[in-house]
């Protein structure tokens, strides 16, 4: 095994690890938060709370899925693509001013990344934005530690399988650290280790979990 320098026991056989964003290298729930309530501000206050715990609930789930959950689900409304990307966009220009702070950056996994990327092939697999998290990524000056950055549109289920077949990884040498149960299922469905991090409900259904990483 390739020597790493951290006390969690990740098998010896592991060489490759995808992460998500939110939550567990960025602490950006509560912008998030803020930045549906600023684009949501013209509709009531209720309907705001019900999209935000939704939100909460399935935060390895793109802006598009929720914003469509909102209206769809919530409004009992139809709403066009054309719509929700426009809703997207503008939830992007809030987050591009909000999130391109080091504070926010979880300061002990930006640390295991930071000692510990020449030792494991390591890709972001978000429900983010791609585009808007890769510019995040280069502001804050993480960018040079992942071989790949990937997120939104595109399902996290559909990314997994992407990274795993394009780059003939195998199932039994990945995993995948995550805060949310969407990405429990990303792992469960591609047949890759899963380890919770930062969201002790997760230890109710995940046999891995990851207390600290200092």
């Amino acid at each position: 095994m390739r020597e790493y320098k951290s006390n969690i026991p990740f098998p010896k056989n592991i060489r490759v690890i995808l992460w998500d964003f939110d939550g567990v290298i960025m602490d950006s729930m509560p912008v998030r938060d803020k930045g549906f309530e600023i684009v949501l501000s013209n509709h009531s206050r209720e309907e705001i709370d019900l999209l935000l715990n939704f939100h909460r609930e399935n935060g390895g789930l793109s802006r598009y899925v929720k914003f469509r959950y909102f209206f769809e689900e919530i409004k009992k409304e139809r709403v066009s693509e054309d719509e929700v990307n426009t809703y997207a966009q503008k939830f992007s220009v809030v987050m591009l001013e909000n999130l391109i702070d080091q504070q926010l950056l979880i300061s002990e996994a930006v640390s295991f990344i930071r000692m510990n990327y020449e030792k494991f092939n390591m890709h972001i697999v978000s429900g983010s934005d791609q585009k808007e998290l890769r510019h995040i990524c280069k502001e804050l000056d993480i960018y040079q530690f992942f071989h790949s950055i990937n997120g939104s549109p595109t399902p996290k289920k559909k990314l997994v399988q992407n990274l795993l077949q394009e780059n003939n990884y195998k199932p039994e040498e990945t995993i995948l650290i995550g805060d949310s149960i969407n990405d429990y299922e990303a792992a469960i469905e591609n047949n890759i280790g899963f380890w919770g991090y930062n969201n002790p409900s997760l230890k109710q259904v995940a046999a891995n979990y990851i207390q600290q990483f200092e």
